[in-house]
C-alpha cells in the first residue's frame, strides 16, 4: 500500500512513526510545509534564501532506519548546537540540509540524499520548491474588525482568532515529485498537526490541491488531540472540519479518523464531517491518544492499528466516489458522516 501523509512538524513525526507500524503500508511518501520562519530554521531561511529545513528535518528523524546505522543518524540530525555563539540552538540536519540545498539547488536530491544516510524507510518531499509564507486574517479579541498577521510563527502565537490564512507568493508551484506522489498514492493523510500553519498550507497550493481533488487515493483526514494555544485555541474537533472545508471547497474525504476521548459531542462532529465525506464516508473514533503523557501525543502503537483498520475497509475494492458508485468497500456503518463506533 502507497500512503502520502502531507503536514509538518510534530504531527507528521506522530503519523509517520505510526506508518511504519501499519502492516498494510510498504510505501512512504512524506509531503512537507515549507513555510517556517522561526527558530534555526527561520535564521537559515534569511540568511540563505533556502527552504526551512527544520520539518524537513523532523520527517527524516521520523523515518530513520530502526537498526544501529539509522539510530546513529537519526540523533546525529536532531542534536542541536548549545552555547552563545553563531550555531547556538541549530539542528545538525539542519545544516546539514542547507549545505546540500546551497550546494546543489534541488531540494529532492538533498533530501533524497539524506534519507539514503539515514536508511530512511520511505521517503520526503517539499511541498513546494520555494520558501513560502504565511498571511492571515485574524480577528484580535477586544478589538473591531480583522487584522493582518504575517508569517508562520506570528499566526501559531496569534492571542486572537484566526479566520483563514493564505500564501505568498499567491500561487506557488507545487513539487511535481509531491504532485505525482499524491497522484500514485493508494491512501492520502491530511493532518494532524497545527492546523493554519502545518495542515492547511498543502490546500493553498494549487498543484498540490488539484491533485488532492484529482487522485484515486482514499483521502483520509487526522483529527487533532487538542486544539493548540494560539491559533486553534477553543477550537472543538467539528472546527478544524470546519476551517478545512472552508479553505478547500471541493475537497471531499473517505474519512475522519478521531481520538474517541477527546470528542464530547460525537453527533456535532458527525454533523459536521457529512458535507466533508463522500457517500459512504465515516467517521473513525478510536482510541488513539498516548495516556501516559503529560501534554496530548498520539500513541504510535494505537494509531497504527487504527490506521490498519481504517484502511482494510477502504482498500478491498475501489474506494467510495463522490457519485456514490463504489464496490463495497467494507465499512461498518454506511450511513454518510455517522459511526457506531463512538463509546
Amino acid at each position: 500500500m502507497r500512503v502520502v501523509a502531507l503536514g509538518g512538524g510534530h504531527g507528521l513525526h506522530a503519523t509517520l512513526t505510526a506508518l511504519r507500524r501499519c502492516p498494510p503500508v510498504t510505501d512512504i511518501t512524506a509531503v512537507v510545509t515549507v513555510a517556517d520562519d522561526g527558530g534555526s530554521s527561520g535564521r537559515l531561511r534569511r540568511e540563505l534564501g533556502l527552504l526551512p529545513p527544520g520539518d524537513l528535518r523532523m520527517a527524516l528523524a521520523a523515518l530513520a532506519g530502526d537498526d544501529e546505522r539509522g539510530r546513529f543518524w537519526s540523533g546525529l540530525v536532531q542534536h542541536r548546537f548549545g552555547g552563545t555563539g553563531a550555531l547556538a540552538g541549530h539542528a545538525v540536519g539542519n545544516l546539514l540540509l542547507a549545505g546540500l540545498l546551497e550546494r546543489d539547488g534541488d531540494p529532492v536530491r538533498a533530501l533524497a540524499t539524506v534519507g539514503e544516510l539515514m536508511g530512511c524507510a520511505g521517503r520526503v518531499l517539499p511541498m513546494a520548491r520555494v520558501p513560502l509564507d504565511i498571511e492571515a486574517e485574524v480577528a484580535l479579541d477586544g478589538v473591531d474588525g480583522a487584522h493582518l498577521i504575517r508569517g508562520q510563527v506570528a499566526v501559531a502565537s496569534t492571542p486572537g482568532r484566526v479566520r483563514r490564512v493564505w500564501l505568498r507568493p499567491a500561487d506557488p508551484p507545487a513539487c511535481d515529485e509531491a504532485v505525482r506522489a499524491v497522484l500514485d498514492a493508494d491512501v492520502v493523510l491530511l493532518g494532524p498537526g497545527s492546523w493554519f500553519t502545518s495542515v492547511l498550507p498543502h490546500l493553498l497550493v494549487p498543484g498540490l490541491r488539484d491533485a488532492l481533488l484529482e487522485t484515486p487515493a482514499a483521502r483520509v483526514v487526522l483529527l487533532n488531540l487538542a486544539p493548540e494555544p494560539g491559533e486553534t485555541a477553543g477550537f472543538s474537533p467539528e472546527q478544524h472540519l470546519e476551517v478545512l472545508s472552508g479553505h478547500a471547497p471541493g475537497l471531499r474525504v473517505h474519512a475522519v479518523l478521531a481520538d474517541a476521548g477527546s470528542v464530547s459531542l460525537p453527533d456535532r462532529l458527525d454533523a459536521a464531517a457529512a458535507d466533508l465525506l463522500v457517500p459512504g464516508g465515516r467517521v473513525w473514533p478510536a482510541a488513539v491518544a498516548d495516556a501516559r503523557a503529560a501534554t496530548p501525543r498520539h500513541d504510535p502503537d494505537a494509531l497504527a492499528g487504527a490506521l490498519a483498520d481504517v484502511f482494510g475497509a477502504l482498500t478491498p475494492g475501489r474506494v467510495p466516489t463522490e457519485n456514490g458508485t463504489h464496490d463495497s468497500p467494507q465499512h461498518d456503518s454506511p450511513q454518510r458522516g455517522r459511526s457506531s463506533r463512538w463509546p
